[in-house]
């Protein structure tokens, strides 16, 4: 009959949803062909220059004494050794920067009959500085105006000149790396002239000019 036929279809659909259900059920349980998801890698963030750093350096100088009227007065040479204070802004590869230093000297020179004497006990540069930058690595250029102080005495005639000198200039170039995000160290060549000035009392114009080579450690903010 009709209602026979309905209940017979009734029946085998249920029965073929429970097929379905039980294959779907036993899928489940089995392992999945799926790989293992990665860990995630982590890359740290790229060195940048960028930043404003503080420091200390310490080196050595010599050049010359500029003292006319006076013959052979000969060469001066010693310690020098201070404090650096900077910016640097990274565009790319570039590197521009402002520095200042101020460094105290051992920078002494007399004739051998002790006549004259000259030395430059401190100067200061105020300075552009332009790099290249290698990842960790940056060598660079710089220039800029430079100060200090001469002083001048005749130890015979108890005379003596202490004269500042601010229309110097300085020159140089330096290597630094990076050894932490933090920690800069570097070393730099500058050659320094202090320019000529009248020593009072001694109708005559007296100067330095000389290189220092320095090594460097700052650390970056």
């Amino acid at each position: 009959t009709k209602e026979f036929v309905m209940k017979k279809y009734l029946l085998a659909s249920v029965a073929a949803l429970g097929i379905v259900a039980a294959g779907a059920a036993s899928a489940a349980d089995l392992p999945s062909r799926k790989g293992p998801i990665a860990a995630p890698v982590y890359m740290p963030p790229a060195f940048t220059w960028t930043g404003f750093y503080v420091g200390a350096n310490a080196g050595y100088g010599w050049g010359n004494v500029n003292a006319n009227g006076f013959a052979n007065v000969g060469d001066l040479d010693g310690f020098v050794g201070g404090g650096q204070v900077g910016y640097n802004y990274q565009m790319g590869q570039f590197v521009l920067g402002l520095e200042a230093d101020l460094q105290g000297a051992d920078l002494s020179s007399g004739n051998n009959l002790g006549a004259l004497r000259v030395k430059t006990d401190y100067f200061g540069t105020v300075r552009a500085r332009a790099g290249v930058a290698f990842d960790r690595f940056m060598p660079y250029i710089t220039g800029g105006w430079a100060y200090g102080n001469v002083k001048t005495s005749i130890p015979a005639l108890a005379w003596s000149s202490d004269r500042s000198h601010t229309g110097g200039f300085a020159v140089g170039g330096g290597l630094e790396y990076a050894v932490t995000n933090n920690i800069i160290a570097g070393v730099e060549y500058l050659y320094v002239d202090l320019g000529e000035k009248n020593i009072a009392g001694a109708g005559t114009k007296v100067g330095t000019d000389f290189s220092v080579v320095r090594a460097r450690l700052s650390y970056k903010f």
